[in-house]
């Protein structure tokens, strides 16, 4: 007879953790993508060993102004990031979020602003999404070969795509022709246009090195 085999549970470390604060809090119904489960946690949502989240309505916190900042009290030393989700449901909140940004800065937390509670609940998700994603995820990718880089350098000024890039090179023969180019030969260029001719040639005679200030 076979061994009966113990078959995986699911860790707690992939789900949300919620403060049982937030019972019937309307961002739990939109929390789809990723589970949820209730725990004993100082802040309202955990996100991750490292992150955590304090929800906060502008209503409420009109009537409670002293309510986060127990809150964000509590918290201290417990979290590197601390965000307060902050549910902008009232009209004139100018007042309210320049208080909350003041606050965020003297207590060293991150103010996320949402106006619907499908918006606060995908903030909340792709928080916990990228618990364990490294600095790669938003690292750029930077070219290699030599046409890449020539491509790179030729789009820097706005409107010039990459298509233009290889019809400029191909039409002088390298990029040292093309930058030394009269606007009346980059002109006859197919899709340069007086306005794309100009933008070029006014980056390309510009100097490389900024000149310092005179001093005062």
């Amino acid at each position: 007879q076979p061994t009966p085999q113990a078959l995986p549970q699911r860790g707690s470390g992939s789900s949300i953790l919620v403060s049982p604060r937030q019972k019937g809090n309307p961002v739990l119904a939109s929390l789809r993508s990723i589970a949820w489960e209730y725990s004993d946690i100082p802040a309202d949502f955990g996100l991750g060993q490292t992150t955590c989240a304090l929800f906060l309505s502008l209503k409420y916190h009109r009537l409670h102004p002293e309510y986060i900042y127990t809150r964000i009290r509590n918290l201290q030393g417990r979290y590197n990031l601390r965000i307060v989700l902050t549910m902008v449901d009232i009209q004139n909140h100018e007042d309210s979020l320049r208080e909350l940004s003041k606050t965020s800065l003297v207590n060293n937390v991150t103010i996320i602003l949402c106006w619907s509670a499908a918006e606060a609940a995908r903030y909340l998700e792709l928080y916990k999404s990228y618990e364990h994603a490294n600095f790669a995820a938003i690292k750029g990718q930077q070219a290699t070969g030599y046409a890449e880089r020539l491509v790179e350098f030729v789009t820097v000024p706005r409107g010039i795509n990459k298509a233009d890039s290889i019809s400029l090179v191909s039409a002088f023969g390298s990029l040292k022709n093309a930058v030394n180019a009269d606007p009346e030969q980059v002109s006859v260029i197919g899709g340069w246009g007086e306005k794309k001719v100009n933008k070029w040639c006014s980056v390309v005679e510009e100097p490389f090195r900024v000149e310092k200030a005179a001093r005062r």
